[in-house]
């Protein structure tokens, strides 16, 4: 497999769903596609944290404690009058909906590991749907690239598709921040619009893949130093621009 074609592996090959020949050319393609290799790695550092448990467990005696209190309580009929005996399946009913509804309040710790697993996962998922729209974009027919170097040191690449409305935002070898500044991504419209940020980096980082969304023909990248948590708008000259589309 050789062109555009072979990014499509990242994700195969993280989770080794290749054959030995796609193995080859991947590990081949690795050593020169850096784009790749965060691909792949990222795919891997997120199949790791959804592989790892987070559940916690009731204790082991409380679903005897929840039956011997649901059995030891009379059941009463809407009108406050005792109902006869009832069978054996409908009185199995009422003792696991009472389990259920002790269960509940008892497992305040596991409903909240469970609400955090839920929010963990959902960032997960959101990571790897992210992830499959910078592949798609890498690999799309009308993939276009375009690179920039940063006033100071440092290099953007950026990859572009009308067809996806898509970028990919490669950025490498920028020199440190410094305190309280980070980098900042912006498009620029045609015509010298108001700048749209469209990424921002953390405290201290110095390369980064973003996507970026809603590419226009005519539009610049840009790259500026800001004050820690961003600007609505570049406070400071952008260290470079990069025409796109």
């Amino acid at each position: 497999m050789t062109g555009p074609d072979i990014h499509a592996l990242s994700g195969a090959y993280a989770l080794d769903a290749v054959d030995d020949l796609e193995r080859a050319a991947f590990d081949r393609h690795l050593a020169e596609c850096e784009a790749c290799a965060v691909e792949v790695a990222e795919y891997r550092e997120t199949a790791t944290r959804l592989a790892e448990g987070s559940w916690s467990v009731p204790p082991p005696r409380m679903r005897e404690q929840v039956l011997a209190r649901a059995a030891a309580t009379p059941q009463l009929p809407p009108n406050g009058h005792r109902r006869g005996v009832a069978s054996p399946v409908a009185r199995w009913r009422r003792l696991a909906v009472a389990a259920a509804a002790v269960g509940v309040l008892g497992l305040g710790a596991a409903a909240t590991a469970y609400a955090a697993l839920e929010q963990r996962l959902d960032a997960e998922r959101t990571a790897m749907a992210v992830a499959q729209q910078r592949q798609e974009v890498m690999t799309a027919p009308d993939a276009a690239l375009r690179a920039g170097d940063l006033a100071g040191g440092g290099r953007v690449t950026v990859v572009v598709s009308e067809l996806e409305d898509n970028g990919v935002v490669i950025l490498n070898g920028a020199p440190p921040p410094g305190p309280d500044r980070v980098y900042q991504l912006w498009l620029v419209p045609e015509g010298s619009g108001t700048p749209v940020s469209v990424g921002l980096l953390r405290a201290g980082q110095t390369g980064a893949i973003e996507l970026i969304q809603g590419v226009r023909r005519g539009a610049t990248l840009a790259v500026s130093l800001e004050p820690a948590g961003g600007s609505p708008v570049p406070s400071t000259t952008p260290l470079v621009g990069i025409p796109l589309v």
